[in-house]
């Protein structure tokens, strides 16, 4: 054998060896789509992930070492304490595979997650909707139902309702109205800081020269019979802004008892690095400005949570909301309480009542797709859509660019945030060296069997001749 065909046997031997130990091509290596975590500079400090390679070794979150592996479990395994385990192990990333719908994930879980997430840092992906590594959210997975899905749905229906009233010379009222969508919230409201700027320290083209009555933000509004009216100064006691204040509670209490209305006083600290709520941004330039949202804390985690989606916005109470703030607001610029309206007065009826059909319309819409700053451009469907709506109800509307300086940008966002991740199923180490093992005693056998020819033939030929008869 070895000398007519040895040569074929070693070519063919070793390739199928080799082909009946590794896994099926199909099988070996998977390719799928993630989404990479917020990565940004803001004044000079960086936030979010600075190295988005990873490759380790997986392992899942029951195995006894993690220690420089990549841990992988399901959203619904996901606890606490196992979180824990793999960072007092010193694992390489944690990826956490999450359900194609977010909204049948069991309320314990969600707690967790709302708390988590926002602070830690973790890798996600999913199968059938893939994911990705987050601080607060990832900014494909920035849905922002109820933050702030909610506020923008809410402005929206108001402008509508206001424009109704301002139509005519005899219902017109003494203010006039300014609905203004600004966008970066999550980066320390760059949006609104530059609009400011360029309409209070550029007076020609300013669209705050006159005095400004109060500002009134919107954010969270799609939940809860909580509603916090947050300030940095609380109003005093005859300017409008205190009139404010007083219509919310007069409407609240006689229109709407279930709802809970109280005001949070927090003075602005210059100190931290972002600010708390959008008002704020209003405060430093000394015009008067609240927040209103269900949340009674800009902590909360929902502000910044991926279980911000759709399911979790009560339209039924978003638009009760909505109701209370457009009455508040009317009786304040008609000044009705001092004309001797009572509080149970209702002004939005019938014809001008408002619709729970366009506010469920706009918050599905906005929760369809992603809307994160690095995400939301000039040519953006969401900036042109809502100019569009915008347009049906007022006479004026405008687009505000914001550019970061290019010598010294406040801000800097990072692109490639949409990556391909590849998966490999190989065989452990030990397996190879095994295989080496096996394969080097093979070789060395037949390197031995090819010097000894003489002697490994005379030993087969004593084996295998014929007994011979002896007589």
């Amino acid at each position: 054998m070895f000398k007519s065909s040895f040569p074929l046997t070693f070519i063919v031997f070793i390739p199928a060896v080799l082909i009946l130990v590794s896994p099926l091509p199909t099988e070996a290596a998977h390719e799928f789509t993630v989404y990479r975590m917020q990565q940004y500079d803001l004044q000079g400090q960086p936030y979010g992930t600075r190295n988005a390679i990873l490759n380790t070794e997986a392992r899942t979150v029951e195995a006894e070492v993690l220690s420089r592996r990549c841990v992988i479990m399901r959203l619904v395994d996901f606890s606490y304490e196992r979180y824990q385990k793999a960072l007092r192990q010193s694992a390489g990333a944690v990826v956490i595979i999450l359900p194609k719908n977010m909204s049948t994930m069991p309320q314990d879980i969600v707690q967790v997650i709302r708390i988590i997430m926002p602070y830690e840092w973790v890798y996600n992906c999913t199968a059938n909707n893939p994911g990705s590594q987050i601080k607060r959210q990832g900014p494909w997975l920035s849905y922002g139902a109820d933050s702030n899905g909610s506020g923008v749905s809410m402005l929206l229906e108001l402008a509508r309702l206001f424009s109704r009233l301002y139509t005519y010379k005899r219902t017109h009222a003494g203010y006039n109205l300014l609905f203004f969508v600004s966008g970066g919230g999550k980066f320390n409201y760059q949006g609104t800081k530059r609009w400011l700027e360029d309409n209070l320290d550029h007076t020609d083209s300013s669209l705050l020269q006159d005095n400004v009555a109060f500002v009134l933000c919107l954010d969270t509004l799609g939940n809860g019979d909580s509603l916090h009216l947050h300030v940095s100064k609380p109003p005093k006691e005859g300017t409008t802004q205190y009139a404010l204040l007083k219509e919310l509670e007069t409407v609240a209490s006689s229109q709407y008892p279930e709802v809970k209305f109280s005001m949070v006083h927090k003075k602005i600290n210059l100190a931290d690095d972002t600010l708390a709520w959008e008002h704020e941004r209003f405060g430093i330039r000394r015009l008067p400005a609240f927040t209103l949202s269900h949340l009674n804390s800009h902590r909360e985690a929902q502000r910044s949570s991926i279980m911000d989606v759709r399911p979790y916005v009560d339209l039924r109470k978003l638009s009760r909301n909505t109701k209370l703030i457009a009455e508040s607001l009317a009786r304040v610029i008609y000044n009705l309480t001092e004309k001797g309206a009572p509080g149970d007065l209702q002004i939005f009826t019938e014809q001008m009542q408002v619709q729970e059909e366009q506010l469920s319309s706009v918050v599905d819409w906005l929760t369809a797709q992603p809307r994160a700053a690095q995400l939301v451009d000039k040519d953006s469907s969401v900036v042109s859509t809502l100019e569009y709506h915008l347009g049906h109800y007022l006479k004026d509307v405008r687009r505000h660019y914001v550019k970061a300086d290019k010598r010294d940008p406040e801000f800097v966002f990072y692109d490639q945030l949409k990556q391909t991740m590849n998966a490999y199923r190989v065989k452990p180490a030990i397996f190879d060296l095994l295989l080496a093992v096996c394969i080097a005693a093979y070789l060395g056998v037949i390197y031995l069997a090819i010097q000894h020819f003489g002697v490994l033939y005379s030993v087969v030929r004593r084996i295998t001749a014929p007994k011979t008869k002896q007589h």
